[in-house]
């Protein structure tokens, strides 16, 4: 196979001048060299949009209802969601509930969390009508995938992304029901959509006000193998639902709040090394609260490895990856801090 040499200047070698070289090339078999392909990170190339706030209601006790409109908005799939910044800066992600073919506008719901961190309070109380708010995506982490038959378990907040994965399933022609579970129907947005769309054959509605806690057990034992369980809640209803599903069912869920500690997780320490300062982690906390108290300028979002606000390079140490967005050219030397961790009793981060 034809090949080009360097050809340096020494004793009894005559040097190849540039314009010798360009013919060379040009008559090896090789020419012209074929376009490399551009590596990708896997994760969606998205761009930042500003939006206008056209609608807010308030579709259930303590839910919010928004409509960002826009023109010729990038396209979505059912489980997508929208990443918003608020005008105070912080950053959240909420499921797109609305409807895919509209690519005027984005339509998503919150839920006022009393004891959180600001952001649903902020969306409660600041947010008016006519207002511009920067968003990013939409990105899909929670993606429907093709099946004959779904199970769909929602609880309160949770219907928001299985909302327009009803919609696709009965236009796939697929066979699907939903368990949707909440603290009374007053409180459980979308109700009347949901009951309009399955009818009473194939929706189970479970109010604690009106029959106490769901029996998991009992409501899903007949569950098809071959469903596909599309869960998404409050963390104990969707544990629960893992615990009790049988088996044979593919399971996929999407968190709404950080995922819990693994029994068994062990404290390690943390190098920060441009900032020249060490922390330690404890078993029950992040690597991101523990950076936190000492640089609290570090960027996060969703805590729960999906968004990758929170990825930081990783110089040393070895990385326990527990997040489901990094590919695995990205997790040889990054982790997100917010769900990830050490494999040993210490890492090295460039912060």
């Amino acid at each position: 196979m034809p090949r080009l040499r360097t050809v340096a200047a020494a004793a009894g070698v005559a040097l190849l001048t540039r314009r010798a070289l360009r013919r060379r090339i040009a008559r090896s078999p090789l020419w012209p060299l074929p376009a490399l392909p551009v590596p990708t990170s896997g994760r969606p190339r998205d761009r930042a949009l500003t939006l206008t706030l056209a609608g807010r209601e308030e579709i259930a006790e303590g839910v919010v209802q928004l409509r960002l409109h826009g023109q010729d908005l990038p396209p979505w799939e059912p489980g997508a969601h929208l990443e918003l910044t608020l005008p105070s800066g912080l950053v959240r992600q909420y499921s797109l509930c609305g409807d895919p073919a509209d690519r005027t506008a984005y339509t998503l719901a919150t839920r006022l969390v009393e004891d959180g961190r600001g952001g649903s309070r902020e969306v409660h109380e600041e947010l008016r009508p006519g207002m511009r708010l920067r968003v990013r995506g939409p990105r899909n982490r929670f993606p429907l995938k093709p099946s004959s038959a779904y199970v769909f378990v929602a609880g309160g907040i949770g219907i928001t992304p299985i909302l327009p994965m009803l919609r696709a399933a009965e236009a796939s022609g697929a066979d699907w029901r939903i368990l949707y579970c909440g603290r009374s129907r007053a409180s459980m947005p979308y109700l009347d959509e949901v009951e309009k769309a399955a009818g009473p054959d194939r929706l189970t509605v479970v109010a604690e006000d009106e029959s106490g806690r769901p029996d998991l057990a009992a409501l899903l034992a007949e569950v098809p193998r071959a469903a596909a369980v599309y869960c998404c809640g409050p963390a104990p209803l969707m544990d629960a639902v893992a615990e009790v599903l049988p088996a044979g069912c593919t399971l996929h869920r999407e968190r709404f709040t950080a995922a819990a500690a693994v029994e068994g997780d062990e404290p390690f320490e943390v190098e920060l090394r441009r900032s020249g300062r060490t922390v330690t982690v404890a078993a029950d906390e992040s690597v991101l609260t523990a950076v936190r108290r000492e640089l609290p300028a570090t960027a996060y979002s969703c805590e729960q490895g999906f968004c990758g606000t929170c990825q930081q390079r990783v110089l040393a140490g070895e990385i326990e990856h527990r997040d489901e967005l990094l590919t695995d050219v990205e997790r040889e030397g990054s982790m997100l801090i917010c769900v990830s961790r050490a494999r040993g009793g210490r890492l090295v981060l460039d912060l």
